[in-house]
């Protein structure tokens, strides 16, 4: 595909529609959404746009359509698969000064929020009528990026990812239409299912512009349960029978030893060198959290747990889950000398233990230092490789291959929450076969001159990163 350059009528156009504050072609704003969070390499854009309403979005696009320049909309730049890189150069379209509350429904259980606003911020302001939108990514991811990304998190086992807590959005076409998709109204069966068919789509089919999200009540009685295990296997088999079990976690997160220590001795945790569950329990009554707490107590015993730690105090499960966030971050302190890829699969959770145990060989057999946390519960686990020069960062590169083909191979997915931008776009002829060319079939009907986010989701020749240093 041949794009134009960003010429300066086209650029006049262009300001004349958002204003002269909301567009820059300075080079430090083109280097600040020049890459993510990920190890993928930097693409500047030749623009960067600031919109404010959905009809100046949708006026951009119909611009950008006319004279073929690539579009990449913008969260806030925490992804970690190059979603929002502009590899392709044109206008990076920044949702940072969309970040408004509309309205909240609150006898509806709803928000409608415009794309820009993160999940944390919008979080705090919904706190304070006593209601919360679950999905937690852990990072202040916005809005519109976990809808784009179907964004998951440490919820997802009881709360469902983004796509099960998104009940409509405005969205902008590549050819300047703003429609609307979905339906205030929980039960929905009207026509082709256009809402979800955007959720997940990277910007690729559409720019979604404002979305009216589920909200649940934050929960009268919340309870953290830590269990450490002898071994990684007998961690992984006790996160099946909590499953089977008819308990019903909030949340049911797998950190290995190497990350247990880590958080112990930089953040005073209470844990043991030893891998651990992380469980949270909601629940309406006492009554009912006491029992959950009961039953998954007797589950981690018949497992063998060496050490169970249950609270109901909340400034203790907040410093727990504090340490669970910033395990990243924690991570890349204790290794100054590094940079890190970090891996994103899922499986169904009876093919759990294999996926667990598969990783676990590739460290022994591969000589290569790796960590696991993930969000156990859901089948989705997380390998962080350390890495440091073209050696390392090769190793680390095999090493999330075999990882990425042994989850397909198990009956999973390439990404489970990350999303599938540059780096795992290589995997999807592997993983969706024929339907691969039914979706860029519906790609090209929405977007024909392939303006919005290209680069992404299908296999293209796109620069292969270096390692980032």
């Amino acid at each position: 595909m041949t794009y134009n350059p960003l010429t300066e009528p086209i650029i006049q156009q262009l300001t004349a529609i958002v204003g002269e504050d909301n567009l820059s072609t300075a080079q430090a704003d083109l280097d600040l959404h020049a890459q993510d969070q990920s190890h993928h390499a930097a693409h500047p854009a030749e623009a960067v746009i600031w919109p404010q309403t959905g009809q100046q979005v949708a006026d951009v696009l119909r611009i950008a359509n006319e004279n073929r320049i690539p579009i990449t909309p913008w969260g806030v730049g925490t992804s970690l698969e190059g979603n929002p890189i502009p590899v392709m150069g044109g206008i990076s379209l920044s949702f940072e000064r969309m970040n408004k509350i509309v309205e909240v429904h609150a006898d509806d259980f709803q928000v409608t929020v415009q794309p820009g606003i993160g999940h944390k911020d919008l979080n705090e302001h919904l706190a304070r009528q006593g209601l919360f939108f679950p999905p937690d990514p852990g990072a202040n991811a916005t809005i519109g990026g976990m809808l784009a990304n179907n964004a998951a998190g440490i919820r997802t086992v009881r709360y469902g990812a983004s796509k099960d807590n998104v009940l409509q959005m405005q969205v902008a076409l590549a050819d300047g239409r703003l429609i609307r998709v979905g339906s205030r109204s929980v039960k929905q069966s009207a026509g082709y299912d256009l809402l979800h068919l955007m959720v997940g789509s990277e910007g690729t089919l559409g720019v979604i512009t404002e979305a009216t999200l589920k909200l649940v009540p934050v929960p009268a009685h919340m309870s953290a349960v830590v269990a450490a295990f002898p071994s990684i296997e007998a961690a992984v088999e006790t996160v099946v029978a909590v499953r089977g079990s008819g308990l019903d976690p909030a949340a049911l997160e797998l950190i290995d030893a190497a990350h247990t220590q880590m958080l112990r001795t930089t953040e005073s945790i209470n844990f043991p060198d030893a891998p651990v569950l992380f469980m949270e329990f909601h629940a309406a009554h006492e009554a009912t959290l006491d029992y959950g707490i009961a039953m998954v107590r007797e589950i981690c015993e018949e497992m063998d747990a060496i050490s169970i730690h249950a609270t109901t105090d909340h400034m203790e499960r907040k410093k727990l889950w504090h340490a669970r966030h910033h395990s990243y971050e924690i991570m890349v302190r204790s290794h100054p000398d590094k940079q890190f890829f970090i891996n994103d699969v899922a499986v169904p959770i009876s093919a759990y233990p294999e996926l667990i145990r598969y990783v676990e060989t590739l460290r022994q057999s591969e000589n290569i230092t790796l960590y696991m946390i993930g969000h156990a519960g859901d089948g989705n686990i997380h390998v962080e490789f350390p890495y440091s020069g073209d050696d390392e960062f090769e190793k680390a590169m095999r090493c999330n291959q075999l990882v990425v083909r042994k989850a397909l191979a198990l009956g999973g997915t390439a990404t489970g929450e990350h999303g599938v931008g540059i780096g795992k776009s290589k995997y999807m002829p592997e993983e969706h076969g024929a339907s691969l060319d039914v979706m860029w079939t519906i790609k090209q009907a929405l977007d024909p001159h392939n303006i919005l986010n290209p680069g992404k989701i299908f296999p293209v020749q796109v620069e292969e990163p270096s390692p980032v240093v």
